[in-house]
């Protein structure tokens, strides 16, 4: 049977191409998540280990959606060929469980996480750079500006806060941590 698994890292992404791409190649069962490739527990990929079985096949769209170091890759795969499991990396090809086969996923492997690795220093080199500047903030921006607060807050004075969120759409803890703020 082929089971197929997709994943993206945060709630915003979106899995359907994954998906598509996955249905198409033929899986029968697929799993997917949203959850972050630097876990190793994730809940899903755990489920989908459990349920592989001898002459299954693995499928996924790329090497980085079920690992994210060379070594976690190996282990994964290593374990998947005892059991006698196929994998079938879609932008790759069958891996095979021949010493060639070996060969080339482990450079494979390398690749992957190397480009991870050069992601995660651009990142970090981009938020430095940022940090310079005056007006950077850690962060995701501010959904409200301070007017908007600022007009919640005085609506508090005579209404509840169910009664702002309604009127506002400042939700309650929001309202909460600018009252806060607002005393101190």
């Amino acid at each position: 049977m082929k089971y197929g698994y997709a994943r993206v890292s945060t709630l915003g992404q979106d899995l359907q191409v994954q998906l598509d791409l996955l249905r198409k190649e033929g899986c029968e069962k697929v799993y997917s998540e949203k959850f972050t490739g630097t876990k190793a527990d994730r809940p899903q990929f755990q489920a989908l280990l459990a349920s592989l079985g001898e002459g299954d096949t693995l499928v996924v769209t790329k090497l980085d959606r079920f690992a994210r170091s060379t070594s976690e890759a190996l282990m994964i795969v290593k374990k998947l060929f005892e059991r006698d499991v196929k994998v079938h990396v879609l932008n790759m090809g069958l891996i095979e469980n021949t010493p060639t086969g070996r060969l080339i996923f482990t450079i494979m492997s390398g690749f992957a996480e190397f480009e991870r690795d050069l992601i995660v220093e651009r990142t970090q080199e981009g938020k430095a750079i940022a940090r310079q500047r005056e007006d950077y903030r850690e962060g995701r921006p501010n959904k409200f500006t301070k007017r908007q607060i600022n007009h919640a807050l005085e609506l508090l004075k005579v209404h509840s806060y169910k009664q702002v969120e309604e009127m506002t759409g400042i939700s309650k803890s929001t309202l909460i941590r600018a009252k806060r703020k607002a005393v101190q």
